[in-house]
């Protein structure tokens, strides 16, 4: 059997990509200071889960607060590495030396996207998470699900959609 065509390349991030980390990492950062700071005023009891209302259907202790910034911490070094292996990424068979840095660069920016949408998603949650268990609104919003699996799925596909245009 032979072996598919995927050298190792290594490029320099895009500034797109730059910037999306520096935002990412940034607001998420700020999520976890708003924990740390609200902390005392959070009560035992906060939003555990949210239907897809955005209504709360569960509530748990206050340190389930904590699981999401440690799972998008988790999600952001996965996704980071495999960033920087994207000879290991799923490819068409089309894929040659003359488009090789094409496709991992594609692959690679959506990859960048969606990590951050992810940690921008982690952050949103839990500012509202805190927000909900303080009493300064009740919901996430009935758009709040529709929008995000929007932008998660539009990222996706806008990324196959510019694979598939390389030659």
């Amino acid at each position: 059997m032979k072996l598919p065509y995927r050298p190792i390349i290594i490029f320099p991030k895009t500034k797109l990509e730059k910037v999306a980390d520096w935002v990412g990492i940034s607001l998420f950062l700020v999520a976890i200071f708003y924990i740390i700071i609200m902390w005392g005023n959070i009560p035992n009891e906060v939003p555990g889960h949210f239907n897809s209302k955005g209504e709360v259907d569960r509530w748990g202790t206050k340190f389930e607060i904590l699981i999401l910034p440690v799972i998008g911490a988790f999600l952001f070094v996965l996704l980071s590495l495999l960033e920087k292996a994207p000879h290991m990424h799923n490819y068409p068979k089309r894929l040659n030396e003359s488009n090789v840095e094409q496709f991992y660069l594609a692959s690679r920016k959506m990859l960048n996207m969606i990590k951050n949408i992810c940690l921008l998603l982690f952050t949103f949650l839990t500012i509202q998470i805190v927000r909900v268990s303080l009493g300064e609104i009740y919901t996430l919003g009935v758009w709040f699900l529709p929008i995000i699996l929007i932008i998660i799925f539009g990222t996706i596909i806008f990324g196959i959609i510019k694979q598939s245009k390389i030659k």
